[in-house]
């Protein structure tokens, strides 16, 4: 089986040399468990998902730990959360890093958890899908700005990455298994979507009516790039607003959906305040909207969507996998309907971005940059679509080809 090398390595890595405990966190599928076996092929591992070692964990949490001696990879750690005030004990009588190695599949209550039990003592790590740098074997691992500077390191590693090839990625979306030799997108997300709400949502959340909760998941995907609405979505599922903004909370703590949230401030008063939502893995989405091939998708009616999603989401990779856990990542809208698919804010500034499906961009497409201008400082800028090569705009902004992400 084919390991495709994670740029988040670099990042444990790191946190080795700080941390006695380290913590990956990330959706079902994404390798968590793949690439910490691959960094630390030589230590101890068990999962919490064997009944027998999860029921040791849960009721006997010391004896868990005097049978299992770090360092060791406990996976599925949210399934013993009570383990984690026992490991607080074991790393205080200790002076050794890099003791224990955990994974959890969502955060609904991992989190509090860890910061209950674990605080200063963890290095976190939020994994996400392939990127497309880790799909193209790309070892390049800054986080993308639109810059000279960026643009001129990434260079280096350019690859050639077909129109037809995007739409694959787009569409097949970013899990690793499904990069293995003939894999079955249909298949793998159909028992993706059935394990992820008998186990992660039934189990761990209460959520009664799992056809809703499908439902709902589908709502969702069908609007992604859009201002959220949950009064729509509860309508057309037929549940409570209370009910689906739970539910949201859920998708949003194991890794599914993205909310992105706009930028505004005190002197924006006409910015919109709602956010947009966003899947972390497309493919997900275009299963769950019923998009059987990349070549449909593309000619379809949400393909400028899921264009812009999968840019954003491929940002945000860029960003987790150089160790951010908030990548500094908005959008702005305002009551006059202009709109900045997405803004980064770095060091004092914003860097406004449009994403099109388009070979023909134009000036015309970043009219709406200027708005930011009354704020803060504005860096330069981009619209990222399928032209073929950097050009300058004017002597701030640029188009960039989707293969320098």
């Amino acid at each position: 089986m084919k390991y495709y090398k994670r740029l988040a390595e670099s990042v444990i890595q790191k946190q080795e040399k700080m941390f006695k405990t380290i913590l990956v966190t990330g959706a079902r599928q994404v390798g968590k468990t793949t690439m910490l076996k691959n960094i630390k092929p030589d230590i101890n591992y068990i999962t919490l998902d064997d009944m027998l070692l999860n029921q040791l964990a849960v009721e006997d949490p010391e004896l868990f730990l005097k049978a299992n001696k770090p360092p060791i990879i406990i996976d599925e750690i949210q399934y013993a959360p009570n383990l984690l005030r026992y490991i607080k004990i074991e790393v205080d009588n200790s002076d050794k890093k890099a003791m224990y190695y955990l994974t959890g599949s969502q955060q609904f209550n991992l989190m509090e958890n860890i910061t209950e039990s674990l605080a200063g003592r963890v290095g976190i790590l939020n994994l996400l899908g392939l990127s497309l740098r880790e799909i193209k074997d790309i070892d390049f691992n800054d986080p993308f700005i639109p810059t000279e500077e960026y643009l001129n390191k990434r260079k280096k590693y350019e690859k050639n990455i077909t129109y037809e090839e995007i739409w694959n990625i787009i569409h097949k979306g970013s899990m690793p298994a499904l990069y293995q030799e003939k894999s079955d997108v249909d298949m793998f997300y159909a028992m993706y979507v059935s394990t992820y709400i008998e186990r992660d949502v039934r189990n761990l959340t209460q959520v009664g009516d799992t056809l809703s909760f499908l439902k709902f998941m589908t709502a969702l995907a069908s609007r992604i790039g859009q201002l959220l609405n949950l009064n729509s979505i509860a309508n057309e599922v037929g549940i409570t607003i209370p009910t689906a903004q739970r539910w949201l909370s859920i998708l949003v703590a194991s890794n599914i959906v993205y909310i992105l949230e706009p930028y505004y401030n005190n002197i924006m008063k006409r910015a919109v305040k709602t956010p947009k939502v966003y899947f972390l893995d497309t493919g997900l989405a275009a299963y769950l909207t019923k998009w059987k091939t990349s070549e449909v998708l593309e000619k379809g009616t949400m393909a400028g969507s899921f264009f812009e999603n999968y840019v954003i989401v491929e940002i945000i990779k860029s960003y987790n996998n150089s160790g951010e856990l908030r990548p500094p990542v908005y959008f702005y809208r305002d009551k006059e309907k202009r709109e900045i698919d997405l803004i980064i804010e770095q060091n004092g500034k914003l860097y406004p971005i449009e994403i099109k499906k388009t070979a023909n961009p134009n000036k015309n497409m970043i009219e709406n940059f200027k708005v930011l201008e009354m704020v803060k400082e504005v860096g330069e800028g981009a619209i990222i679509c399928v032209y073929d090569k950097i050009i300058n705009l004017d002597e701030k902004n640029r188009v960039i080809p989707y293969r320098y992400l």
